[in-house]
């Protein structure tokens, strides 16, 4: 069972936070820019495991022992922030797998780009403090846990897709156009700082 006054109220509430420019979503933009919106796919499939179990872990308190244990939740940050980092420097210089080169298809890790999406939602403080905060006043405590859980979470999970694919295409839109001429080259560069970007944000989020 589900309150639909509180669910009609949510809908609207998290489209709008997911819409909204963030860590992911500028992750999406990226990879839709240098290896497609097909190839993104994978990080958006990990990206969407991790705001569950964000979602679930919030609910079910483990949001506390995470914030008992800073330690332990800086170092994933400093570890996804640097490897994105890291990404986005090979792609800066042309050089790696996620570098846009259109005479050899590229080619990308179907986990490596899971765990990039994955490691990106569960590391994401704001993912956190947004669920600790937003999901208890959408549950009524008066009817069953499990069925409201489930129907937030089946809105979290296609609200956040739809704004994933939104950002790739958008990224893959810029790819078409950065494309043409002599412009490769800047592409692989705007990628590469973007990718950069997202991962001083993610260490130092």
């Amino acid at each position: 069972m589900l309150d639909l006054t509180l669910l009609s109220a949510f809908i609207p509430t998290f489209f709008f936070v997911s819409i909204t420019p963030g860590m992911c979503m500028t992750l999406a933009m990226t990879l839709g820019m240098s290896i497609g919106v097909k190839r993104a796919l994978w990080m958006m499939l990990g990206e969407l495991l991790g705001v569950a179990l964000v979602a679930i872990a919030a609910v079910m308190g483990v949001a506390t022992v995470m914030l008992n244990y800073p330690q332990l939740f800086s170092a994933l940050k400093w570890v996804g922030g640097a490897y994105l980092f890291w990404l986005g420097i090979n792609m800066w210089r042309n050089r790696g797998k996620m570098s846009l080169n259109l005479e050899t298809p590229t080619v990308t890790q179907r986990g490596q780009l899971i765990s990039q999406g994955f490691i990106t939602a569960i590391a994401n403080p704001k993912g956190w403090a947004f669920m600790i905060s937003l999901l208890p006043p959408f549950i009524n405590i008066n009817l069953p846990m499990a069925p409201q859980m489930a129907g937030l979470l089946t809105i979290i999970l296609m609200t956040e897709f739809v704004a994933l694919l939104v950002y790739a295409n958008g990224g893959k839109s810029l790819r078409l156009f950065l494309s043409k001429g002599d412009n490769l080259q800047y592409l692989n560069r705007i990628a590469g700082t973007l990718m950069m970007g997202v991962g001083i944000w993610l260490a130092l989020g």
